[in-house]
């Protein structure tokens, strides 16, 4: 390692031991330099990313550069931002101005944008910095790229965001950018122990970001807290004209609400089976450990036949718009696309104008229904996934209690709550109200308090 990358061991793991907030609140005082923070982190990679392998593209020049450019910065007295120093890992289909940004296919091979995402430059304006670009499934989509899961390599980190997840997982960066059309951030962070969050469809703009299917397509976060979650949302939340599915509107204060008190304990439906999905019997223990710990404020959820459909229907947007989207790659370059890409482009293909535009309607329909759950309750609470992260890196595991929730476009967080009697991590999710991203930060916090306090009790006892 350089000179001015040498770190102690003891030193490292001080640093990547703090939680974002500490992190964000010693670099902005001075008590933490962001060049230590930056070498702390080469470090961690130097020391896991063999195995791991969740980057694309990392160079410690770059970092180090970075680092010491914002330090200079702030003892010049100039103006910081509120992430200052904080060093957050990107997924590679999101542009990165001088950066190869090559959206996990060889056609894109070598390709460097000549500008940033609108993610990016909020990234940036906010005093954060780019510590690499993170292994993306091929194109976004299924066909696994070559990251292992940080808690046992022998099994799947989840897709597709999978090395954004993995790099938190693994100590390497506190904070990554991901994306989700299916359940591409929520399956991730349950597989790899950490916190997700998708937003509402719309909070978070998307230009400069490869589009698969813009019905569909949302922008999320990894953390390894919620407060985490919360001050990287703040500074990636808001409009861009650009992206028209977002719009002008006051500032969420995701970090403030999530940091607040609840005015009342909060409800909760849990909804432990999923239309098509059943779960394995460790998830379904830990739903039950959930249920009664919540049972004076919660209710069984069953949803309405509706809901049967929407994973049908989810997928037919998704693979109409991915057609649509994909076509300058198949054309140019079949040959060089996996099977289930080609697979997921071929039925695309086959869909009936008629069909796609019906299901285009379907969202607005499941939010009817779901308005009605929420007059009930705070939040919606069920598995992540139905098991723990597969063995093998041949699949991705499933999204299928993910889906519903990205077809509605309404906010989710992941909570790396249990663990199966392997020890491999199991992720319990839960769902608000759209545009509550705030409030469900808030409620994801206090229930989280609640069962650290309910563990210390039984402890005691």
């Amino acid at each position: 390692m350089a000179d001015n990358t040498q770190i102690s061991a003891a030193k490292v793991a001080q640093i990547i031991g703090l939680d974002p907030l500490t992190m964000r609140d010693r670099l902005a005082s001075g008590l933490l330099k962001v060049t230590d923070v930056a070498a702390a982190y080469i470090a961690q990679v130097k020391a896991r990313e063999g195995d791991v392998k969740a980057w694309s593209w990392l160079e410690e020049q770059h970092v180090m550069q970075e680092a010491a450019r914002l330090d200079a910065l702030r003892k010049a007295g100039l103006p910081i931002g509120p992430l200052h120093g904080m060093p957050v890992a990107v997924k590679d289909i999101i542009d990165t101005k001088g950066i190869p940004t090559e959206n996990g296919t060889v056609l894109d091979k070598g390709r460097v944008p000549g500008a940033d995402a609108a993610v990016v430059r909020k990234l940036k304006a906010a005093g954060a910095f780019v510590m690499g670009k993170t292994v993306s499934t091929e194109l976004a989509f299924m066909a696994p790229g070559k990251t292992t899961n940080p808690v046992n390599a022998n099994h799947t980190p989840g897709g597709s965001s999978q090395g954004s997840a993995a790099a938190v997982s693994a100590g390497m960066v506190p904070l990554a950018i991901g994306t989700q059309t299916g359940g591409s951030v929520i399956r991730p962070a349950a597989y790899c122990g950490i916190y997700g969050f998708k937003p509402s469809f719309g909070a978070i703009p998307r230009t400069g970001i490869l589009p698969q299917s813009p019905s569909l397509d949302t922008v999320g976060v990894f953390a390894t807290s919620i407060e985490g979650l919360a001050m990287l949302g703040d500074a990636l939340f808001g409009d861009d004209p650009a992206d028209k599915t977002t719009s002008p509107a006051a500032p969420p204060r995701l970090l403030e609400t999530a940091l607040s008190d609840v005015p009342v304990r909060p409800s909760f439906a849990i909804m432990t089976q999923m239309p098509g999905a059943t779960p394995c019997p460790d998830m379904r223990a830990a739903m039950e450990e959930i249920s009664a710990l919540l049972n004076a404020t919660s209710f069984p959820l069953d949803l309405p036949t509706i809901f049967d459909e929407a994973a049908e229907i989810r997928e037919r947007i998704n693979f109409a718009e991915m057609a649509k989207c994909y076509y300058a790659y198949e054309n140019r370059g079949r040959d060089a696309l996996a099977d289930v890409t080609l697979a997921a482009i071929d039925k695309g293909k086959s869909i009936l104008a008629r069909d796609y535009i019906a299901a285009l309607d379907w969202p607005k329909m499941l939010n009817a229904a779901l308005d009605e759950v929420f007059e009930r309750c705070d939040v919606i609470i069920c598995p992540a996934t139905p098991t723990p992260a597969p063995e093998g890196l041949s699949s991705t595991g499933s999204a299928i209690y993910n889906g519903l929730w990205t077809l509605a476009g309404l906010p989710v967080v992941t909570l790396p709550l249990f663990e199966d009697s392997h020890g491999m991590p199991m992720g319990l999710q839960i769902v608000g109200k759209h545009g509550h991203d705030a409030r469900l930060l808030r409620t994801a916090r206090w229930l989280l308090n609640e069962i650290k306090v309910t563990s210390e009790e039984l402890t005691d006892a």
